[in-house]
């Protein structure tokens, strides 16, 4: 079976409820991956916000130095519209 990420999208669209979509998320994904999930998404929001050094980023939120520094190298390649809109998203 080959995965379908717009499907992915589409279900997680179809869904505003919080409660809903906290049981979807339970179900397709476990709880490493959603706490890993998490942490990225904090590591982006410290990242874009620019007060803590990478290692202080580790530390502070025991994520590894190779998930910051993907993170960090992958907002270092946006360009500023992507970034912007990035954080508008997250921040």
């Amino acid at each position: 079976m080959r995965a379908n990420w717009d499907l992915v999208l589409e279900k997680i669209l179809s869904h505003s409820n919080y409660e809903d979509l906290s049981v979807l998320f339970h179900l397709l994904l476990t709880e490493e991956e959603r706490s890993a999930v998490a942490g990225r998404l904090k590591v982006f929001q410290l990242l874009l916000n620019g007060d803590m050094s990478q290692r202080h980023i580790a530390a502070e939120y025991e994520v590894s130095i190779a998930t910051i520094t993907r993170c960090s190298n992958y907002l270092k390649n946006m360009s500023p519209e992507h970034r912007a809109r990035v954080q508008n998203l997250i921040g």
